[in-house]
């Protein structure tokens, strides 16, 4: 069982994140979004559980008067995120116009983290072609999800494909399988494998999945969720500080 290990890793990483914050994570939406938005809730879910205050900046909710996101904060940077010194442990922040702006310069060198500066994590959530803009040769390793349905691995691999080529950003991949007494009818292992054998085909690239189990037994799907989550903050980046507070 992981539990105790991840207790213990799950606390050293609060206190580096605590210290560190923001940390910056990335998952890459392509095809069906309802194929990745469980595992983003889920993994959300868990950094909360851990403790850890969590911003999710959603480049797929366009910022508007009543539904206010990422471009307010950048035109009134005194909004409520940057007073409040204890934020709720996980808010989704629309913001496909604030990455629209940001996406002609670079995110980790914006004043993002500012703005977001009392949360541990900040996670943007955008297609290929806008992660490719906002995190190119950061270093990052964005998350890129692969469900298991046929059609995912041909957007998967153009998703991959951005990425690569455009972002210079090698991704985590997450392969969802069913649990067993479904794969066998459909084996849920197949998108996955299509994605990486083009990938080492046609791109020279080659990566090892890590596998989340979406099943009913609560306990295997949680302990998948857990590796993922502790992997993804160890491999976070750290948001740099905006230029003006460097200046005090």
């Amino acid at each position: 069982m992981l539990e105790e290990p991840c207790v213990n890793q799950a606390a050293g990483l609060q206190s580096l994140a605590t210290q560190l914050a923001p940390r910056l994570i990335a998952v890459t939406s392509h095809g069906d979004q309802q194929g990745e938005l469980p595992l983003l809730w889920g993994l959300c879910t868990r950094w909360a559980d851990m403790g850890l205050s969590v911003a999710v900046l959603d480049g797929h909710t366009q910022e508007t008067a009543q539904n206010p996101g990422l471009t307010q904060l950048l035109d009134h940077p005194l909004g409520r995120f940057m007073e409040e010194e204890s934020p709720a442990s996980w808010s989704v922040i629309p913001a496909a116009a604030g990455f629209v702006r940001l996406s002609t310069g670079n995110l980790l060198g914006s004043k993002v983290s500012e703005l977001f500066k009392h949360f541990a994590v900040v996670l943007v959530y955008a297609n290929a072609s806008i992660m490719a803009q906002l995190l190119k040769g950061s270093g990052l390793t964005p998350l890129l999800v692969v469900p298991p349905l046929r059609s995912s691995a041909l957007t998967a691999y153009q998703a991959l494909k951005q990425l690569l080529l455009d972002g210079q950003l090698h991704p985590t991949v997450a392969n969802i399988v069913l649990e067993p007494t479904v794969s066998a009818a459909m084996p849920s292992s197949l998108p996955a494998q299509s994605l990486l054998n083009c990938a080492t085909t046609f791109l020279g690239y080659s990566a090892q999945p890590l596998t989340i189990t979406a099943s009913a037994r609560t306990d295997q799907s949680w302990e998948d969720v857990d590796r993922l989550a502790l992997q993804l903050l160890e491999n976070a980046v750290q948001l740099e500080r905006y230029p003006t507070e460097r200046a005090h």
